[in-house]
């Protein structure tokens, strides 16, 4: 069973980085966040320069889980993975400080979309074209924010209704580009949707080299009206 926490996931004291990356990007979570879903945006954040902050409904340690469709099984079966502290609550958040942001997948997407804090958030993200990033069902939060009509994204198909019922469009691809939103439908097709999501915050941080808030430059057709 693992129980390894992941405090801020920094690079230890033997190995500094040369400079502490300006531009901060939010990862969203909650109990029950799906762990691959997470670690890989994470760590791929880091990699490119990028400073992930982590963010939930409060400042403490969230349990996340792994899921898998096992042969024999139609629906997904679930374990406990390791576990995630955030460095900040929702409702601490100024959405002007951050590059871009990240929707995992898991459970805790169902449970923390009513949040108002993470609702506010989400808005921002949309109504400035900042690079933004969604898998499996971390696209129950944009819908319930009402920022996803006429937008095309990928998601696992059991969220398909989810989508389509405030407007959005389901697609059935392992990465979908729509503006400043790239989707993937599950934590198998990390390797398709995050490069090109990286790819956006590198250009937006391009752009702004101080990490001042700043719009990407791409079309955000938010879905709000």
């Amino acid at each position: 069973m693992m129980r390894a926490v992941l405090r801020h996931a920094t690079t230890p004291p033997s190995d500094p980085m040369p400079t502490t990356p300006t531009h901060r990007v939010l990862i969203v979570v909650g109990d029950a966040t799906e762990t691959v879903d997470t670690l890989y945006p994470f760590y791929r954040l880091q990699e490119a320069g990028f400073r992930p902050v982590v963010a939930g409904p409060e400042r403490r340690t969230f349990q996340m889980v792994m899921h898998e469709v096992r042969p024999g099984w139609t629906i997904t079966r679930e374990w406990e993975g390791y576990q995630i502290t955030a460095d900040l609550a929702f409702s601490e958040i100024d959405p002007t400080d951050y590059l871009g942001i990240f929707f995992s997948g898991g459970r805790a997407p169902e449970y923390i979309r009513y949040d108002e804090d993470l609702v506010r958030i989400t808005r921002h993200f949309f109504e400035t074209g900042k690079p933004i990033a969604s898998v499996c069902h971390g696209v129950e939060i944009p819908a319930y924010a009402d920022c996803v009509r006429g937008r095309r994204m990928a998601t696992v198909p059991k969220c398909r209704f989810d989508l389509e019922a405030v407007g959005g469009i389901f697609v059935n691809e392992p990465c979908v580009v729509d503006g400043n939103l790239v989707s993937g439908r599950t934590f198998h097709d990390h390797g398709h949707y995050v490069g090109p999501w990286i790819r956006l915050l590198e250009e937006a941080a391009a752009r702004h080299p101080t990490g001042a808030d700043a719009t990407t430059g791409v079309t955000s057709r938010a879905g709000r009206g």
